[in-house]
């Protein structure tokens, strides 16, 4: 039977095999040849560089410092140190290189084997350049002292090794020394500082905060015709930055003939710095609008994306992510984890998470940032989870002093005192819980898991106890329910020698809070106004503390009204008083308030808000209906639930019968020691009695409205002014009877008061000095004053004003 011949199918280039690429390339291209920075040193040294061009042996040396092999460079090195080779150009550039790489990596070791070789050379030991750049090696080490003493054995210097010195303080932050030093240059020496020496010591003035040195130095800058340098402008941007002249930096900014990058990001540096955050945004849209063909780089999203962070500016952060993102800088490892960051403390910890996941190149600084913004959220699984992984990882990356810090926030609660008790044992075995800062925070946080105990222990465990340690226990149990404990231990630190600072004296006045002490708060009060303290935040908020929680509901007012910047927890705190004392009107006006200045509420504030509007509403008021639908409004405008808070209004004790506020309860400072309670106001508190005994406000001195329609009278002024300065000294002789333990020598009551007792006080004993509740109160209006006074010896009732009749 014939066969049939079957047509084969029609080719197509689907069905052809893929060809071998390597196998037609392989005859054509020869293997790539081990580059040299992969070889052995023993490899290294089998080259016989004499044969051949002393080109190939720089090539290698700067083939090994890439590589960041630098002690095979070193071996190579000294291989041929004795060759012709090392002697010429090109092994005094091979040195140079090596020494650069040396102080880039901080590795000083290398870098001093280096410099004993450079000093055994006959040719190259008083090489100006070599010299200049083991000078300079040095000090990128963190080594300047070693800097130093090789400036000191030169025989002959030149100006490029004095502004290496220079340079080399200033990294290091020796910012006096670098003072003296340029002092020196250019007072025994004959050289002019140039345009490299100006910047390190704008960099020094700054670093010290001391414009008028930096305005000095600027004018010599100006004479020796340097101003118009763009070097010498960034520098003096950045100093007067850095020294709050944010005028002067603009000013500068503004008239720089020449001006590139780093001029745009020290100006929106200067501006970030200062608190100035939208016009750092401007600057921003203005490098992407100029015609200069400026480009963002690294240093300016790293700059302005904390900004971003720290207001919660997540759509900002969210555009600059774009922009990074089209400029190809996503990728870098500063702005990835300063992305990280601001997602972290925006709450987006979700694209947090995933920027930290895709980061191939993460550090010890990308571990952190991530770890900490976990914990600062408190998920507690979420943080030792990172922490584990970190652990695993311990071959590229080691747990340090700042992890430890980043975690322990988490540990807030009592429900996680196990996991603070292995993270405490773990610090124990790496030797962390030796570092000051790690050993106070362990200190606050087993308070915080009302572990007082176990807070003791730790503190009395520190060998060195600054003032941040004491503050650490003490604060612990001020906050955390042992305030008689941290009067004790306010006490023991003030006899070991050391001297309370402003968060001392805020945590001893928590303290007298809860333990509803006026009259030690009072006390306290004084000691703040006297050393100019009253401007520091945790201070003010513990004062307002102290007179909520001790029913002085008219005075915090008054010193909550006299704070400039009042922050979220001072409007809690005051919406939260007039609640509990069954001023609902109050809350609700002060709550509106809040809103009106675009302060955000918490929890706690709103849930004090709830409860004013219930007892609005059980008192029949329509504004209770409309505050809690006010309320509603706002919290979904900012996107919270008030779930949470709803039960816990429902679950506060309801008034028995409608609230009605008295005017005791107006001026709510009747009764210094009355618990604050939503129950209904103390019949006593209303009629004015506090234990059997008039409050000493009821008889306090003062002027009735009517008074001050003639007080256009130049007699009236003065007599204005007497009473001020009587009862001022009054006041100051009342309350500050004796030595206190608050520092100082208080004036006694047996004392006559005169002008050479108040003249030796360290502040003026004028009204703004004296008894610090008095002192709020007139303050506060000068309408609510009473017509009689009473007076202390030796200060006559005619001095007082009276009251106007008819």
């Amino acid at each position: 039977m014939a066969s049939v011949a079957v047509a084969p199918p029609p080719l197509s280039c689907h069905s052809l095999p893929t060809p071998n690429v390597k196998h037609f390339l392989r005859p054509i291209f020869p293997p790539k040849p081990k580059p040299l920075s992969s070889l052995s040193a023993a490899q290294t040294t089998t080259h016989h560089y004499h044969q051949t061009d002393s080109l190939t042996f720089l090539q290698d040396v700067n083939n090994l410092c890439d590589a960041g092999n630098l002690s095979e460079a070193l071996t190579l090195l000294r291989a041929h140190s004795h060759d012709a080779v090392s002697s010429s150009q090109q092994g005094k550039d091979a040195m140079g290189t090596l020494l650069q790489a040396c102080g880039r990596r901080k590795d000083v070791e290398t870098g001093r084997k280096v410099h004993n070789l450079v000093s055994a050379s006959t040719v190259f030991s008083s090489d100006f350049v070599l010299n200049t750049r083991i000078i300079t090696m040095y000090a990128m080490c963190g080594s300047p002292l070693d800097s130093r003493s090789v400036f000191d054995g030169l025989k002959r210097k030149n100006l490029f090794q004095w502004n290496a010195l220079v340079s080399g303080y200033a990294r290091n932050e020796l910012f006096v020394d670098a003072i003296d030093l340029f002092v020196e240059l250019i007072s025994v020496t004959e050289f002019k500082p140039d345009n490299f020496t100006f910047p390190c010591v704008f960099k020094a003035c700054g670093g010290i905060s001391d414009v008028g040195l930096g305005q000095v130095v600027h004018g010599m800058a100006v004479k020796m015709g340097l101003i118009s340098d763009v070097f010498v402008g960034n520098a003096l941007i950045a100093m007067y930055g850095k020294c709050g002249s944010v005028e002067d930096a603009a000013k500068m900014f503004e008239i720089m003939p020449e001006k590139n990058l780093v001029s745009w990001n020290s100006m929106i540096c200067g501006f970030s710095e200062n608190g100035l955050d939208h016009e750092s945004y401007s600057l921003l849209g203005k490098i992407l609008e100029s015609e200069e063909a400026l480009v963002p780089d690294v240093a300016t999203l790293v700059t302005v994306l904390p900004l971003c962070a720290g207001n919660g500016e997540v759509n900002m952060g969210m555009m600059i992510h774009s922009l990074a993102v089209k400029l190809g800088l996503n990728q870098e490892l500063m702005v990835n984890n300063a992305l990280a960051d601001m997602y972290l403390k925006c709450g987006y910890s979700v694209e947090a998470q995933v920027l930290f996941d895709k980061n191939d190149k993460k550090n010890v600084v990308s571990w952190n940032s991530v770890i900490g913004g976990f914990s600062r959220e408190g998920d507690v699984c979420g943080t030792f989870d990172l922490l584990r992984k970190m652990q695993m990882e311990e071959e590229k990356v080691k747990v340090n002093e700042v992890t430890i810090l980043n975690v322990l926030p988490a540990c807030l609660e009592e429900s996680e005192l196990l996991s603070l008790k292995e993270l405490h044992a773990y610090s124990f075995r790496h030797w962390f819980i030796y570092d000051e800062l790690v050993a106070n925070a362990f200190v606050a946080a087993y308070t915080k898991c009302g572990s007082l105990n176990s807070a003791e222990l730790v503190f009395h465990g520190i060998e060195t106890k600054t003032v941040g340690s004491w503050n650490a226990v003490i604060g612990g149990c001020a906050q955390n329910g042992d305030p008689y404990k941290a009067l004790d231990l306010y006490l023991q630190m003030k006899y070991s020698g050391l001297d309370p600072d402003e968060f001392s004296i805020g945590s001893l006045l928590l303290a007298c809070a809860h333990l509803k002490h006026l009259q030690h708060g009072r006390e306290i009060h004084g000691f703040v106004l006297r050393n100019g303290l009253e401007m520091d935040s945790f201070i003010g908020i513990s004062l307002l503390s102290v007179y909520i929680h001790c029913g002085k509901l008219s005075s915090a007012r008054i010193l909550f009204d006299r704070t400039e910047s009042k922050i979220s927890v001072s409007w809690n705190a005051m919406i939260a008083g007039y609640t509990q004392v069954g001023l609902p009107d109050k809350a609700l006006d002060l709550f509106r308030q809040m809103l009106s200045d675009e302060i955000l509420p918490c929890e706690i504030a709103t849930m004090s808000m709830f409860g004013a509007c219930s007892q609005l509403v059980k008192s029949g008021g329509i504004r209770g209906i409309v505050g809690v639908v006010t309320i509603e409004y706002n919290m979904r405008e900012n996107g919270l639930s008030s779930s949470k808070i709803i039960v816990e209004m429902a679950s506060l004790p309801s008034p028995s019968s409608p609230v009605s506020p008295s005017p005791s309860a107006s001026s709510s400072d009747n009764s210094a020691t009355q618990p604050i309670s939503h129950s209904p106001p103390n019949p006593q508190v209303e009629a004015g009695v506090n234990n059997g005994a008039l409050d000493a406000e009821e008889k306090k001195p003062g002027i009735i409205s009517a008074y001050f329609d003639d007080l256009h009278s130049a007699s009236h002024r003065e007599k204005f002014k007497k009473y001020d300065a009587d009862y001022s000294r009054w006041l100051t002789a009342k309350y500050f009877s004796k030595t206190n333990l608050y520092g100082g020598d208080i004036f006694d009551e047996s004392v006559t008061i005169h002008d050479q007792v108040i003249k030796s006080s360290r502040w003026p004993c004028t009204l703004s000095y004296a008894d610090p509740v008095q002192f709020l109160e007139e303050q506060n209006s000068f309408s609510t004053f009473t017509t009689t006074a009473e007076t202390s010896p030796g200060i006559s009732n005619g001095k007082h004003l009276v009251k106007k009749s008819g």
